[in-house]
């Protein structure tokens, strides 16, 4: 019982951290983008390394929580709990997409030293790729200026691809890499 608490109370933590730092601090060094193109979504980071056996009904309910209290800080009216939803009912799909010749223990993670880095790269692309294309074609409202848009995309793609693969390089443990 002890370890669902202790885990319950890490992921909390996590929570607000992500939310902290998206909110506070990466809102304020780049706050009309990078180039008025790309934006640092970093509170995916959140939802992309849950543990792999995360219940889906958990995954939604996450994803939901991060981006209403996203859209609650920016005033974005529901576009980012879209996203974050949309991200978190087709993360169980991606990862059964992408899953290894023996398959995913149960106490797995999402890990670069883990899983390796051809893994970790298309699964940290597709979901941002999907995740930014939602966000922005809803905040747009449509497929006007299209160009723009999945310009949008990829320079967000990459700034937010390159941030999280920091953060898993610093601060995830490189435990043995089993696959």
């Amino acid at each position: 019982m002890r370890g669902v608490v202790g885990t319950l109370i890490i992921e909390l933590l996590r929570f607000v951290l992500y939310a902290f730092v998206q909110v506070f601090i990466i809102s304020h060094i780049t706050p009309t983008g990078l180039f008025g193109l790309g934006w640092c979504f970093l509170y995916l980071g959140f939802l992309l390394f849950l543990p792999i056996a995360t219940p889906i009904v958990v995954q939604l309910l996450l994803g939901f929580a991060m981006g209403i209290t996203m859209d609650v800080f920016f005033d974005s009216g529901g576009v980012h709990a879209v996203a974050t939803v949309l991200v978190a009912y087709l993360r169980p799909w991606v990862l059964r997409l992408l899953t290894p010749r023996d398959g995913y223990d149960s106490s797995d993670s999402v890990n670069i030293h883990r899983m390796g880095w051809q893994w970790f790269g298309v699964y940290l692309v597709l979901l941002l790729a999907i995740h930014h294309t939602a966000f922005f074609f809803v905040e747009l409202g449509g497929f006007r200026t299209i160009g723009l848009t999945l310009g949008k995309i990829f320079v967000s793609v990459l700034f937010t691809g390159l941030v999280l693969l920091i953060i898993q390089l610093v601060f995830f443990p490189a435990g043995r890499r089993s696959r």
